[in-house]
């Protein structure tokens, strides 16, 4: 089961910086995300989210070759491949998968005009070795699927992660 992190964070730049941190993490095999949202709320006060995947484009593609091999059959690949590149992304388009986008928009209006949050889906992680790497970029806790006494835990991790950084001067590694 998936753990929700929603971290609020000043500006839209620094929430992108963390998004691609956990991304790097990943890669390193020390955080297995299931989604990873940036939700910046605009000067004028709208809410715009910034997926990591763009279910509409994938549904494109996908529909755009399976569409292609099935005209292929019937002599007729280009309008095969166009036809289900219409299908695929307006499949694509209603699909939502990961943390809610209504869930998403209706928290976010809390922020202050000009911020953003990350919103994280995590399968599992090194929290040792995460925590500290996350930690360095400040933000705020707003709300977990932890227990209270887990998310206790993570804020005491993340705060002694930030005192460490800011003793000994330099981000941590």
């Amino acid at each position: 089961m998936s753990n929700l992190f929603v971290v609020a964070y000043d500006d839209l730049a620094t929430a992108n910086q963390v998004r691609a941190k956990l991304f790097e993490l990943s890669k390193e095999h020390l955080v297995e995300l299931e989604d990873a949202v940036v939700v910046e709320r605009r000067e004028d006060g709208r809410i715009k989210l910034h997926q990591a995947v763009s279910h509409t484009t994938v549904g494109a593609a996908g529909g755009a070759l399976w569409g292609g091999v099935i005209g292929l059959l019937f002599l007729v690949p280009l309008l095969g491949a166009a036809v289900g590149a219409a299908a695929g992304a307006a499949g694509g388009a209603v699909t939502d998968t990961g943390v809610n986008d209504k869930f998403m928009k209706d928290l976010s209006q809390n922020l202050k005009p000009g911020a953003a949050a990350l919103f994280v889906l995590v399968k599992q992680a090194a929290g040792d070795k995460v925590i500290p790497q996350i930690a360095q970029f400040g933000g705020q806790l707003v709300q977990t699927s932890l227990s209270q006494e887990q998310e206790d835990a993570l804020r005491e991790a993340v705060a002694a992660a930030q005192a460490k950084t800011a003793d000994s001067g330099t981000p941590a590694a």
